[in-house]
């Protein structure tokens, strides 16, 4: 068997016409200014141009266009189509000239096609038939062109990847947001309240009078150090012990002009929390002066929760927390969860957070942020699929 490729063979749908060509009974009227315009026969008739035998007197050229009306009988009735036709070609022997059709109109295409196809089935065609051809919409629309970025220059399809990507990043930061909003009312819980909590010791002032302090707030203080001074009358420290003959008017006197002046020292190793009583300012016996913080003091978080968030904040339940001039995210487990108030049945709850770094003494009394986030982890899902019972 001979295999090789014979290079002249041309498949016939590269050699066939664009449009069939077929002998159809019509005539064309020429209606170019002539004062009698001349009837010729068509001599065949496609979708896409005709062929006539031109007069003697009438032999356009190659390239004119002619306008004429092209005549059909249809069920004895006449239909003209008034034409434009550009000459293509011309047969000097026989005076044969081929037109192609320009600007014909979507109904005189659709005609056209009719008779065409109804010529060439065999059929009789009839003016309903015509008619409801005209009154259908026979075409679709023009196909999408799909080269040189649709016509844009580069600029304009730089301005609409831009703009297109503008649009996808903002929807993507509106998804975002809905995303989080939706997770942090589902599965993130938020403490009402809470502050960080260090152990504190109170001293109060043993006389009354005036105090100095020693040491600055924040500052160290070892224990039985100095803490503050204080300046109290005679007359006080004598109260209670001076004998009826004593206590005339100008031996009161004497005594309430006569000052003492003593020292305050440290109970422990301490940091100055606060100072509650100014320098040089009275202060009853009793009174509390200063509130220690005792050194190398692990510090706790107290927080409080609503009660309806008792299963996101049980011990062992793990929280993160911001404390108030802090920037820094701390973690923690909480290690106790009781009712804000166990006389009555309150609607708080409040909880004491271990943090797993220790957190300086400094920060005692600044409040604190408290987030549980049981979002939908891995365990989180054995959980529930537990006690679902799967």
């Amino acid at each position: 068997m001979n295999t090789a490729v014979n290079a002249n063979v041309v498949h016939e749908s590269e050699a066939q016409r664009q449009h069939a060509r077929i002998k159809i009974p019509a005539k064309l009227r020429l209606l170019n200014g002539q004062p009698n315009a001349p009837l010729v026969r068509i001599e065949d008739l496609s979708a896409g141009g005709l062929s006539y035998i031109a007069p003697a007197n009438l032999k356009p050229r190659v390239g004119d266009v002619i306008k004429g009306r092209l005549q059909f009988l249809i069920d004895n009735l006449g239909l003209a189509m008034d034409v434009e036709l550009l000459v293509r070609a011309i047969d000097p022997a026989t005076n044969r000239i081929g037109c192609q059709f320009q600007h014909l109109e979507a109904q005189d295409i659709a005609t056209l096609r009719h008779l065409i196809t109804s010529h060439l089935s065999g059929e009789i065609v009839s003016m309903g038939e015509v008619l409801a051809t005209l009154q259908r919409d026979n075409f679709t629309k023009a196909r999408k062109v799909k080269d040189n970025g649709s016509g844009l220059s580069a600029f304009g399809r730089l301005r609409a990847v831009t703009f297109s990507a503008g649009i996808f990043v903002v929807g993507l930061a509106a998804f975002a947001f809905v995303a989080k909003s939706v997770y942090g009312m589902y599965f993130v819980s938020h403490s009402t309240s809470g502050l960080v909590s260090v152990p504190t010791m109170d001293v109060t002032m043993p006389r009354e009078g005036t105090m100095t302090s020693l040491v600055a707030p924040n500052g160290d203080v070892a224990k039985g150090a100095p803490l503050a001074t204080f300046n109290t009358s005679m007359l006080d420290m004598l109260k209670g012990n001076l004998d009826p003959d004593e206590m005339q008017p100008a031996k009161i006197e004497e005594l309430f002009g006569r000052q003492l002046a003593g020292t305050m020292t440290s109970p422990c190793d301490c940091i100055v929390s606060k100072q509650l009583v100014a320098d040089g300012q009275y202060a009853s016996k009793g009174q509390v002066i200063f509130q220690l913080v005792p050194r190398n003091t692990a510090a706790t978080v107290d927080a409080r929760f609503t009660y309806r968030q008792f299963n996101d904040v049980q011990p062992g339940a793990r929280v993160n927390f911001t404390v108030a001039g802090d920037d820094t995210t701390h973690s923690g487990k909480i290690v106790s969860s009781t009712a804000l108030s166990p006389a009555d049945l309150s609607s708080d709850l409040r909880v004491q957070i271990q943090p797993d770094e220790s957190l300086s003494s400094t920060l005692a009394g600044r409040p604190v942020e408290v987030v549980s986030d049981r979002g939908p982890s891995l365990n989180w899902l054995i959980d529930k699929a537990t006690a679902a019972g799967l």
